[in-house]
């Protein structure tokens, strides 16, 4: 079997699902719609049903919930406000497939999703299927185009950021088997950056930042604005598997003077001495991947480290993660390497919003915003992002202890 993983492009050009449209609308939705649908079954075709179902902790969810939920998705957004013919497949999953939608109504809890053994897998499929077949219908007869397709076309960028999900997530629970299952035997990492000698990205001054421009965006990503950047450089490449192991070499975890007081306690709770996913083996590193346990490629991007990693490496290095704007004008220019579709990279701004953010209207308002606390805010795009889900103005977000993501690093130093 192929590698089902389609690589996130690095063309700034490709910002939403779907190119321009052409003069027929609906038949381009369409298309979208399927595209994106059959992605989401393909990644799920190598799975068991065992496989769907297994919830490997509170943060991730199981395929089987994956491909429900988004389902849900369109029947509670799109098909229940405009289609007032339309009939649930199923009541109960409003509350079995809610994820944090307080406007949508009481939902299961999240910890508790691997114990949804029904629906099964055929039912999940056949529940899919008929919403498949009402978004069809509604796009072909729809006479509000202005309302119904942008709310088609969030859908389908909200599948794909579950589709991302669906990899981490069956990877976390194949990391705890022990005989290191593969999700797929013949997958391989994506090609990297040549090596050799490049400059750094220097940015500094007042520049715009955020979504411009046309093409989709999510809510977090506006509006653009202004900011001034003291002089600094940007790393053109991502830190290596090869330059991680040095740290370690050096008591990089076992010298508390590098980590923040909270990172630090997360260490010594959880035992961390390496990235996650890292095995010790015969006094040689492996790693779990989505091809199996590998051994570890020093010339590979370092991976599934959290922000309070990335910021420890990044003390030990004596420099610093770049702010979220010093990346977004750095990889504007082109100039980093890797920018996408290898491993989201880690900054050093918090998640807030952007001065004169709103939030969107209704349930859908709690998409991003109700989340701008306490997180971290990562940029670029992973190997197991969707092609076209990629950009740079995209704000990924996460806690600083997460690591079972596709998650790295790049540095920077202030240029004075």
């Amino acid at each position: 079997m192929s590698s089902p993983i389609v690589q996130s492009p690095e063309a700034e050009s490709e910002q939403a699902v779907v190119a321009e449209p052409p003069v027929d609308s609906r038949r381009r939705w369409l298309r979208a719609f399927a595209a994106v649908r059959a992605e989401t079954e393909r990644r799920a075709a190598p799975l068991s049903a065992e496989d769907q179902v297994a919830q490997s902790m509170p943060d991730a969810s199981p395929t089987k919930w994956h491909r429900a939920h988004v389902t849900w998705f369109f029947e509670q957004f799109l098909l229940r406000p405009f289609n007032p013919s339309y009939r649930s497949f199923d009541e109960r999953f409003s509350y079995l497939f809610n994820s944090y939608y307080v406007a949508a109504g009481p939902r299961h809890a999240r910890p508790q999703r691997g114990l949804i053994t029904r629906p099964g897998i055929a039912e999940t499929t056949v529940y899919r299927a008929y919403v498949d077949a009402a978004v069809a219908a509604l796009i072909e007869s729809a006479d509000n185009d202005a309302s119904v397709f942008p709310i088609v076309e969030v859908g389908l960028h909200h599948e794909q950021q579950h589709q991302e999900l669906l990899l981490t997530d069956i990877l976390h629970a194949f990391a705890q088997n022990p005989t290191n299952p593969a999700y797929d035997s013949q997958w391989q990492w994506p090609e990297c950056a040549a090596e050799g000698v490049s400059a750094d990205a220097r940015v500094a001054g007042m520049h715009s930042i955020g979504f411009q421009g046309s093409g989709f965006s999510f809510d977090n990503e506006r509006p653009a604005h202004r900011v001034f950047l003291e002089p600094v450089r940007v790393g053109r490449k991502l830190v290596t598997n090869g330059e991680w192991l040095e740290f370690m070499a050096d008591g990089g975890y076992t010298k508390p003077n590098l980590w923040l007081s909270d990172g630090w306690t997360v260490v010594a709770a959880e035992c961390w001495n390496a990235p996650g996913y890292w095995q010790l083996i015969d006094g040689a590193w492996f790693s779990m991947t989505l091809g199996g346990l590998r051994p570890v490629d020093p010339a590979l991007p370092v991976c599934h480290v959290s922000y309070y990693e990335a910021d420890a490496f990044a003390r030990w290095a004596g420099k610093h993660l770049p702010g979220e704007a010093e990346w977004e004008v750095a990889a504007t220019t082109g100039a980093l390497d890797d920018a996408f579709g290898k491993v989201w990279q880690w900054t050093r701004s918090a998640y807030s919003p952007y001065p004169g953010y709103q939030a969107e209207p209704g349930a859908l308002g709690e998409y991003n915003g109700k989340f701008m606390v306490n997180q971290m805010v990562l940029r670029g795009s992973s190997l197991a992002t969707p092609e076209g889900h990629s950009r740079t103005s995209y704000r990924n977000f996460f806690y600083p202890s997460a690591r079972w993501q596709f998650t790295g690093l790049r540095l920077a130093e202030f240029n004075h």
